[in-house]
């Protein structure tokens, strides 16, 4: 008898910490990406989508985030039983129908040849599954959408500069004027090409509500790899979005950046 109440208070112990993530108070926020096209493609000039976009699309989605800025894992059966039966990824297509026009813009893939679809498909597998959407995929990503297509959070206009492939930018800077404009800050995140800082995304936080609108502070106001070069040195270069001729991406401004 004693053994089987031990097997029984082992068996609960282990449904909880499979869930825990999901429904853990520390589940504070969401985490929005927008992501700069260009950045990415000097990271990846080959494979880059063309022609390169000209606004800040999304990246990750609305990110489910405890409040030490860690993401919460996806959602996996066993191991991050977050929701009780999530849509599958495999029901996207049917379920984004209405607002396919609007994703194909803010939302695409920056990845040449990929699938929208199966990027969409990724981030409600990554996301999604674990956020307080897991039925409905249409009205998680209609609430991303209206965040990144609202003008307030518009990265071009917040940022308080003008992408230049000459001009490297205070990160401290970007920082205070997006605080100026919004009244909070957000989070910085770069990418490294030879040996130059390039402004990646900007990352706004929304506290936990369905749908977000309030935003927060973001607990660290840059990530690693803006971090990873002394105070002195954090200054990002912010390319223009390159001209497209004939069909063709001209890769001379982002060689030259």
């Amino acid at each position: 008898m004693v053994m089987k109440l031990v097997l029984l208070a082992f068996a609960a112990a282990m449904l909880w910490s499979s869930v825990v993530s999901a429904q853990s108070p520390d589940f504070a926020y969401y985490n929005l990406s927008l992501i700069w096209p260009a950045s990415f493609c000097i990271s990846a000039p080959k494979n880059c989508v063309r022609p390169i976009p000209k606004i800040f699309t999304i990246s990750n989605g609305l990110c489910p985030t405890l409040k030490n800025g860690t993401a919460l894992p996806p959602y996996d059966p066993v191991d991050n039983n977050c929701n009780y039966s999530p849509a599958a990824p495999g029901d996207m297509a049917k379920a984004l129908k209405p607002i396919q026009r609007r994703l194909q813009k803010t939302w695409p893939s920056l990845s040449n040849g990929a699938s929208n679809q199966l990027f969409w498909e990724v981030v409600w597998a990554n996301q999604g599954m674990c956020s307080d959407y897991p039925q409905d995929p249409l009205a998680y990503f209609t609430s991303a959408l209206n965040l990144a297509e609202n003008s307030k959070y518009d990265p071009l206009k917040v940022l308080g500069v003008q992408p230049s492939s000459t001009t490297a930018y205070a990160i401290s800077t970007l920082l205070a004027n997006v605080k100026k404009k919004v009244g909070f800050y957000p989070q910085i995140s770069c990418s490294i090409s030879s040996n130059k800082l390039y402004l990646r995304e900007v990352r706004f936080c929304f506290k936990r509500a369905k749908p977000p609108t309030q935003l927060q502070d973001c607990p660290t106001t840059m990530d690693y790899v803006c971090n990873s070069v002394p105070t002195a040195q954090q200054k990002v270069i912010f390319p223009p979005a390159t001209a497209t001729i004939s069909g063709h991406v001209s890769w001379d401004l982002l060689a030259s950046a």
